[in-house]
């Protein structure tokens, strides 16, 4: 048995003993070691491989795979550009604070620099976007080397889990391999002294490390909103009379306010500054609401934070700030130890009822398709929502739901990979999965879409909100009348592209269909397997749609028994 396939096998062993479930590999002739030995693995089943060919997608898939089982996953690849391509994977498992593994196999170092082909100075590759580069030691056939390994595995696994750090994220296993990369044994034995630990335990166990922070004292009932952002922990308990302003990817979605972004944006400008708080406390990372970052830098609020939990897969430790503006930070107190303003969250409450009730996106717009999505979806699914308009769509129109997992891609926000993250989390989940995306984003991962035929499928519905461009920017600056002659071509990318031949001809099923047909659309199938649910929206209007529902909710935030001051800060 060569020495490259005696550490490959020892590598997978070691990956299944600390407790790795899925593997993503894409194919290559430098980390053939590594692919056969996961092949043997998953035939054995021991883990479950993805076989995917383009580097980018497998990236995405096996984020998404790691986002919803909360588990490490290792992405294999061969030498060369195919490491790099993982490069937006990685940036986005990193700021998401997500497990991921990238192994690269690699050439050994006398080639780095001497014109070899496909090979690079891959080692360090990702820079300060993992949270450790490890390179492995040429294979050698002697017991201390497959010891070295085991431990820098199981050194690798900590750290992309952060259970030592409370810093999860991904690290780069580099695997320098020489030839002869294959050999005759067909099996997954391994020699004597190549064997782990007795019973299957993994060479280095690990205890967790959880540093802890003292509770806030949030004693003084002045007026306190919750702002729950991405990656924001699920709290053991908030007093039912302080509101939530919660993004969909929060686990404190369901008791969210539904119009919340709407009075802020009320109360910020004068409208309604008895709405105001004098308190904010912020869970997890703000990402989608520009009232929010106002409300943030308000010299008129005080900005409490709480730190991510230690080892949550969902954010970085420390605590967000962006507006320099936190003048505590600190866990969070049990709700009795709270002090609550009931007259102002009454308040808060009345006014989202009116707000809700009066603003009513149409049904063929984006945000009136995000609204019934979420409407129609069965309970206890997992909604997967791409970034750029959707999870805005959703997080304004929507009504919150509680028995929804909703998952979005908001390390750096980013549209790369969305089909290939929703296929990775739909795997990990297991049951119904849908997603929500827009025409560009889908055709930015189209690769995600070619599957070969003996991997794994989910029952996954993918809709696709087709506008046939990009509405994000309609409303932003550059969306204004003085740029028209440049939008259409610089910001909103026309594509013209025909969604159903492309869906054919990757052998996934496709449906065009109107809101109204949507609840019987989305009904689960029982079968595993891909489907597009294609949607016309129109987005020539959605400037001016913005405009018309922020004057309807100024309008009807307007309490006519309320005198109108803010609160004293």
């Amino acid at each position: 048995m060569t020495p490259s396939t005696v550490q490959a096998r020892v590598v997978v062993d070691e990956w299944v003993r600390g407790g790795v479930r899925e593997v993503v590999a894409c194919p290559g002739s430098r980390n053939a070691p590594l692919l056969l030995a996961l092949h043997a693995a998953d035939a054995a089943g021991r883990v479950r491989l993805h076989v995917r060919v383009d580097e980018r997608s497998a990236g995405f898939l096996a984020v998404g795979l790691a986002a919803r089982s909360r588990r490490p996953v290792p992405v294999v690849v061969t030498s060369g550009t195919a490491v790099a391509n993982l490069h937006p994977a990685v940036l986005e498992a990193s700021h998401a604070g997500i497990p991921l593994v990238v192994a690269s196999a690699d050439r050994p170092l006398e080639l780095v620099g001497t014109g070899a082909n496909q090979t690079i100075d891959q080692a360090g590759l990702f820079g300060g976007a993992v949270r450790a580069a490890i390179t492995l030691p040429l294979a050698e056939e002697r017991p201390r080397a497959a010891a070295g390994w085991r431990a820098a595995v199981c050194r690798a696994l900590d750290r992309a889990r952060g259970t030592t750090t409370a810093d999860p994220g991904p690290v780069q296993l580099d695997l320098p391999l020489r030839e002869p990369l294959v050999d005759d044994v067909a099996d997954d034995t391994l020699p004597d002294w190549a064997r782990g630990r007795p019973a299957g335990r993994p060479w280095t166990e690990v205890a967790a490390h959880e540093p802890r922070v003292a509770p806030l004292d949030l004693s003084a009932a002045v007026p306190t909103l919750v702002v729950a952002g991405h990656g924001a922990e699920a709290p053991d308990g908030l007093p039912d009379g302080v509101p939530v302003l919660a993004e969909p990817t929060s686990p404190l979605w369901g008791r969210s306010l539904c119009a919340g972004t709407r009075l802020l944006e009320s109360a910020l400008d004068g409208t309604a500054p008895e709405l105001l708080p004098a308190r904010v406390v912020v869970l997890g990372r703000p990402t989608l609401h520009r009232p929010v970052s106002r409300l943030l830098s308000d010299p008129r609020v005080e900005v409490v934070v709480v730190p991510a939990a230690a080892g949550d897969a969902r954010a970085r430790p420390g605590w967000t700030d962006v507006a320099s503006s936190a003048t505590r930070v600190g866990a969070l107190p049990a709700p009795a130890a709270w002090g609550v303003d009931v007259a102002w969250g009454e308040r808060v409450r009345a006014a989202d009822a009116r707000v809700s009730g009066a603003v009513r996106p149409e049904a063929g717009s984006g945000p009136g398709l995000a609204a019934a999505v979420v409407r129609a979806l069965p309970a206890g699914a997992l909604f997967v929502v791409g970034s750029s308009s959707p999870v805005r769509d959703v997080a304004l129109a929507a009504e919150p739901r509680a028995d929804l997992t909703v998952l979005s891609a908001r390390g750096v926000s980013g549209i790369d990979g969305a089909v290939s993250f929703a296929t990775g989390a739909a795997l990990a989940d297991g049951g119904p999965a849908y997603a929500l995306v827009g025409d560009l984003t889908f055709l930015h991962d189209s690769g995600g879409l070619l599957v070969g035929p003996a991997e794994p499928r989910p029952e996954l519905t993918i809709v696709v909100a087709n506008d046939d461009g990009g509405s994000v920017f309609t409303t932003l600056e550059q969306g204004a009348p003085p740029h028209a002659a440049a939008f259409e071509r610089v910001f909103a990318t026309p594509h013209g592209t025909d969604l159903a031949a492309l869906c054919r001809a990757h052998g996934v099923a496709h449906r065009s269909v109107d809101v109204d047909a949507l609840a019987g659309a989305l009904a689960p199938t029982g079968e595993p397997g891909v489907r597009v649910l294609e949607v016309a929206v129109d987005r020539s209007g959605r400037r001016a749609d913005a405009d018309r529902w922020r004057d309807a909710a100024r309008a009807a935030v307007v309490d006519p028994d309320i005198a109108g001051t803010a609160p004293d800060a």
